[in-house]
C-alpha cells in the first residue's frame, strides 16, 4: 500500500534555452510602433469622434479589435462619442471601425516596416547557438501576410510566426506564446524567453510561464521614431526612458531593455538561472 510521506518529488529543467519569441511593431519594427497608432486615430476620426494618440497608444499590445473596444471604453473617449452620436459605442459600431481599420493599416504597413536597429544581429546571435526564433503580434493574418514578406526582405524571417486571428483569444491571454512554442518545438516554456514592448504582450509571455523581457526605448511606451527620438532633449528622454521602464517593470518583466539590440547580457544571464533550475 502507498502511503503519503513528508516528501515530494518536482521535475525542475537544467537544459538550454530553446526559443525567444518576440513580438513584432514596436519590438524588432516600426521604431516607436507607429503604424498602430496612426491608424487607431484615422478610423475614429472617421466616425466623428477625435482621440489623441496616446488614447490610441493606451491598449496597445491586444488583439485590433479588442483594441478598438478598449479605445471605445477610455472614459474621455466614451464622453466625446456620447456628444458626437447621442449614445453609447455599440457592438455594430466596433465591427464597422475594425472593419475600415484594416485597409487603413495595411495601406501604411510599408511606410512602417523598417527593421529596429540591433534585431538582424541579435536573431543572427540566437541561431548561431541553436536557440529557435519565433514571433507574436496583435495584428491579424490579412496584416502578417502583407508584413512578413517586407521583414523577410529586410532580415527578419522567424521560424514560427503567430497573429491574434490565429488563436481564441489575444493578449494578455498566452495563447499566441504557447502557439507559437508549439509551432517551434520548443519546451518546457521556462526554456522559452517572451520580448514585447507592451503590457498586454509582457502578460502574454508570463501567462504562458515564459521569461519575459520588456523593450522600452523603441515601441509603445515612448511611442517616438528613431529621428523624432534622437531629437528629444536628453532630461526629457532619460525621464521618458525611466516611466517605461517602470512601468514594464511594474508589468512584471523579468528585465527590461532599452532595445532588441540590448537582448543578449539577458538572454546569457537568463541561460544561467535555467541552468540552476530556476523558473520564471
Amino acid at each position: 500500500m502507498f502511503r503519503m510521506t513528508n516528501f515530494r518529488y518536482a521535475r525542475s529543467y537544467h537544459g538550454p534555452l530553446q526559443a525567444v519569441i518576440f513580438d513584432w511593431a514596436g519590438t524588432v519594427i516600426d521604431h516607436g510602433s507607429r503604424a498602430p497608432a496612426i491608424a487607431f486615430v484615422e478610423v475614429f476620426r472617421r466616425h466623428e469622434v477625435e482621440i489623441s494618440i496616446n488614447e490610441a497608444r493606451e491598449p496597445m499590445g491586444q488583439s485590433k479589435r479588442d483594441h478598438i473596444v478598449s479605445i471605445c471604453r477610455i472614459p474621455a473617449v466614451a464622453d466625446r462619442w456620447q456628444e458626437v452620436h447621442g449614445r453609447a459605442t455599440t457592438e455594430a459600431d466596433v465591427d464597422a471601425m475594425y472593419a475600415e481599420f484594416l485597409p487603413l493599416q495595411i495601406d501604411c504597413l510599408a511606410a512602417h516596416a523598417e527593421l529596429i536597429s540591433g534585431t538582424t544581429e541579435t536573431v543572427a546571435w540566437l541561431r548561431e547557438r541553436g536557440i529557435r526564433v519565433g514571433g507574436t503580434t496583435g495584428y491579424v493574418r490579412e496584416i502578417m501576410d502583407v508584413l512578413e514578406p517586407i521583414a523577410a526582405r529586410s532580415g527578419f524571417a522567424p521560424d514560427a510566426s503567430v497573429c491574434a486571428s490565429d488563436v481564441p483569444r489575444g493578449r494578455p491571454a498566452p495563447w499566441m506564446a504557447l502557439e507559437c512554442a508549439k509551432r517551434l518545438n520548443a519546451y518546457p516554456m521556462e526554456a522559452v524567453v517572451k520580448i514585447d514592448d507592451t503590457i498586454p504582450g509582457i502578460e502574454e509571455g508570463l501567462n504562458a510561464g515564459a521569461w519575459a523581457v520588456g523593450v522600452a526605448e523603441t515601441g509603445n511606451e515612448l511611442g517616438l521614431s528613431e529621428e523624432e527620438l534622437g531629437r528629444l532633449p536628453e532630461n526629457e528622454h532619460a525621464e521618458s526612458l525611466r516611466r517605461a521602464t517602470q512601468r514594464l517593470a511594474k508589468a512584471g518583466s523579468h528585465y527590461v531593455v532599452r532595445g532588441v539590440g540590448d537582448l543578449i547580457p539577458c538572454i546569457e544571464d537568463i541561460q544561467r538561472r535555467v541552468a540552476r533550475g530556476e523558473r520564471p
